[in-house]
């Protein structure tokens, strides 16, 4: 078994990490302490915090000495997220904290891998954690009570930690044998599209449909950096407007930089550009409660793009595709986006669709790796996602 890191504050929780580590060398693992304090420690770590700042920018370790509790947190949290990426001899990692410590912790632990064991013992565990999972598979445990030397809960709480954590790192998941793995992106107002896509290509992939909620967006190019997708099939793009225009499910700013970085094969379209995603109608920002509206759900309300942000949108995404290497198919949908912007559908705007597709053609410097081809079709039409099978096919096998 590779070694299990024990992560946590040493300066406020060494006796809890001293714990945690007998626990895990009793269940039959290897840990090794690494204290992530930004103050002197109570107890010895076996990876100090010095160690964990040592490839650090200046700045960041001047931050850290600072005094400044709020400057120090962030800037060790960055540290230890630098550090994780430096190490290739972990089965398993396991953290304990509480607001402070979750933060530094979990920074670091996005930056692994998916599928190495990762788990939080946090005080803030039974909240709101998506701040600390990200689109990460960091496993989150209430420590009940606060961490402020053991009792009687704390010991129980940190011993089952342990063993999961043990058994985690001792039966680590199999690589998956089989079919190459694509990532596929789809909307409800995408869903024929990016079905028959899958339908087709099931055969010879095994289709990763990831629902374009921000989360989506950011999870499947997280699997495209760890390797683990043979490719992308880009249908739905619409996180891209809510970044652009304060909706609710936005992609970070970072959206296409995996595709850049990777290489790997990638075929892109506009699916549901056409919308900003609200919750219920009352959230809609005042200024644009004039705009043209559609109620999705009684919790989902959309916003019909403007010609306006059409064209800043495909800008976006034009300059974002120049960045691509790799090959690239961007396919546009000429009858519409999403199964509002079709002929008598309340989004219908075939003049916004044009300055979204023209924004697009005229930003993207076209190679014979990177191409934008137009279709005289509906998103939504059997022939579209026939070209988008044709267009992945082609580029998977050079």
């Amino acid at each position: 078994m590779k070694r299990i890191y024990v992560v946590g504050t040493a300066d406020t929780k060494g006796e809890e990490l001293d714990f945690l580590a007998e626990r895990i060398t009793a269940a039959g693992g290897k840990p090794v302490r690494v204290d992530i304090g930004i103050t002197t420690p109570a107890r010895p770590a076996d990876i100090s915090a010095a160690e964990v700042v040592a490839g650090a920018p200046d700045s960041i370790k001047s931050d850290i000495a600072s005094g400044d509790r709020g400057r120090a947190v962030a800037a060790m949290a960055t540290a230890f997220a630098g550090f994780m990426k430096t190490r290739d001899d972990m089965g398993g990692i396991i953290g304990i904290g509480g607001g402070g410590g979750t933060s530094i912790a979990t920074a670091g632990m996005r930056e692994l891998p998916l599928g190495l064991p990762k788990i939080m013992v946090s005080t803030l565990a039974s909240g709101d954690v998506a701040p600390y999972v990200g689109v990460s598979d960091i496993i989150m445990a209430p420590s009940i009570t606060d961490m402020a030397g053991l009792n009687r809960i704390s010991r129980a709480v940190l011993h089952n930690a342990a063993q999961a954590i043990v058994a985690m790192a001792s039966n680590p998941a199999p690589v998956m044998a089989g079919k190459p793995a694509i990532g596929l992106t789809m909307f409800g107002v995408t869903t024929p599209c990016v079905t028959a896509i899958s339908e087709a290509l099931r055969a010879d992939y095994d289709c990763l449909v990831f629902h374009a909620t921000g989360t989506g967006g950011r999870t499947m190019e997280k699997l495209a950096d760890s390797g683990m997708l043979a490719g992308v099939i880009d249908i739905t793009t619409t996180e891209i407007c809510d970044l652009l225009f304060g909706g609710v499910l936005p992609a970070g700013e970072d959206r296409l930089d995996a595709i850049a970085r990777t290489k790997i094969p990638y075929v892109g379209s506009t699916g549901a550009l056409d919308m900003v995603n609200f919750w219920a109608p009352e959230t809609v920002p005042v200024p644009w409660q004039a705009r043209l509206l559609y109620q999705h759900n009684p919790n989902v309300t959309l916003m019909r793009t403007t010609a306006e942000e059409c064209g800043e949108i495909g800008a976006w995404i034009g300059r974002k595709l120049n960045a691509c290497e790799g090959p690239v198919r961007f396919l546009i949908p000429e009858k519409g986006v999403s199964a509002l912007d079709i002929e008598g559908g309340a989004f219908f705007d075939p003049e916004a669709d044009e300055v979204l597709f023209t924004a697009i053609e005229t930003t993207v410097t076209q190679t014979r790796q990177r191409r934008i081809e137009r279709l005289p079709f509906h998103i939504n039409d059997p022939q579209f996602a026939e070209a988008a099978v044709v267009a992945f096919r082609e580029i998977a096998i050079q």
